[in-house]
């Protein structure tokens, strides 16, 4: 029997009215090699409008979907508050610069903010299977409020949690960081690991951001990576695409 292609899951980050050309910018490079994504969607206000006022961008979120992409929650905003723990928001401001909406706050606050992206993108005729919490972090009352609101899945830096079976599948994210002093130490960081894990076929997640576009470098390293990975056979799949084979995979 063969052995199952590794996957390679790839996703564009803080998808909003901020974000919409270079969105546009990052689906036409996956498109053109056939590569689903999972689109990050931010309904609240970030950077400016929220989503519902630009029914334009709607309407493309729509065409990429009916085109085999998938549409995924992203916060409520994508802003950290002063909620929780001070070294959880601490901690968060130093890995995800602020952005870590869901890293500290309880059951409760998580459950609001949940609710409301859910309300907001059902509104545009939105049903996400899945949450990726900005920053990839998320404190212990917002996985208990993802499985109140019934969600399927979500993400971490090294795993995609499947909240119905339990399972947790190891797919460590490479992304940017633009700008500062970390961003070509990150470029080389990304080029190296990926090089790693398609040599030994190891199944990756890759994470697109808007603010990589205004790095013309990085944009170049990344498409590389996405191209040498389906040179060596990788399964480019969505989050859950991946998790409905698995399901079907373990059901035989």
């Amino acid at each position: 029997m063969p052995h199952p292609k590794p996957n390679l899951l790839v996703s564009i980050h803080d998808i909003a009215p901020a974000s919409a050309i270079a969105t546009a910018r990052w689906l036409a490079d996956l498109d053109a090699r056939d590569v689903p994504a999972t689109l990050l969607v931010i309904p609240g206000p970030w950077r400016g409008a929220p989503l519902s006022q630009n029914p334009d961008q709607v309407v493309e979120l729509h065409a990429a979907a009916h085109r085999g992409h998938e549409l995924a929650l992203h916060g409520w905003a994508h802003r950290a508050g002063p909620d929780g723990a001070r070294w959880r928001r601490t901690a968060a401001r130093l890995l995800a610069r602020g952005a870590a909406e869901f890293a500290a706050l309880d059951e409760e606050e998580a459950t609001r903010r949940l609710t409301a992206g859910l309300s907001e993108l059902a509104a545009l005729d939105i049903e996400p299977v899945g949450f990726h919490p900005p920053g990839w972090l998320a404190s212990p009352g917002s996985y208990k409020a993802l499985r109140r609101v019934g969600l399927r899945y979500t993400t971490s830096h090294l795993f995609v949690h499947d909240l119905i079976t339990e399972r947790r599948h190891a797919l460590p994210a490479l992304s940017h960081r633009p700008g500062g002093w970390g961003e070509s130490f990150g470029a080389s960081f990304l080029r190296r690991s990926a090089t790693a894990m398609i040599r030994s076929g190891r199944s990756f997640r890759v994470a697109l951001h808007p603010d990589d576009l205004d790095h013309p470098g990085l944009r170049r390293t990344t498409l590389a990576v996405i191209d040498a990975a389906l040179a060596a056979g990788y399964r480019a799949a969505t989050y859950s695409g991946l998790l409905m084979s698995s399901t079907a995979v373990a059901s035989r």
